[in-house]
């Protein structure tokens, strides 16, 4: 047999079985179901299972570094890396800074459980409370180093 019957027939036993291949799936019975959408992401209804692998998924692929963070860890260690001797002077001086504000606060108050016209002097902050009238007060703190002040008004 000749290599050109061969590929003759060839190509006409492939074209007869893609014609039979596409007369049966067009006239095959077309089905179709319902769309359903399921959420994804947990913000949107999806598992809340789905959430640290989309968070993973988003830190893989951000590309942007922080500018204004000097290349590398320096500034980030200076913030997250602190001996057991530091975070407890910091939370010594957490308290004794919330005791200063809970004495200041109790002698702005006076006996009763409102706040009392006046002024009242710490060592680095005067605080000045003004009535509005109507039951409201101004409060204003002044900061005696650099004469910054800061006010807000209450109901008393």
């Amino acid at each position: 047999m000749k290599p050109e019957t061969f590929i003759r027939g060839l190509k006409k036993t492939l074209l007869a079985a893609c014609v039979t291949a596409t007369c049966e799936v067009a006239l095959a019975p077309a089905t179709a179901s319902e769309l359903v959408y399921f959420p994804l992401n947990p913000s949107f209804g999806g598992s809340p299972l789905n959430g640290p692998v989309l968070l993973n998924s988003a830190q893989a692929q951000n590309k942007y570094t922080d500018p204004d963070l000097d290349s590398g860890s320096a500034a980030r260690s200076a913030i997250t890396a602190k001996t057991p001797l530091q975070q407890f002077n910091d939370t010594l001086e957490r308290s004794i800074l919330n005791r200063l504000a809970s004495n200041a606060s109790a002698s702005i108050m006076g006996t009763g459980s409102g706040l009392q016209p006046g002024t009242v002097e710490t060592g680095n902050f005067v605080i000045n409370i003004v009535d509005l009238g109507g039951g409201m007060l101004r409060i204003t703190t002044t900061d005696k180093s650099n004469g910054t002040s800061s006010s807000f008004e209450v109901a008393s």
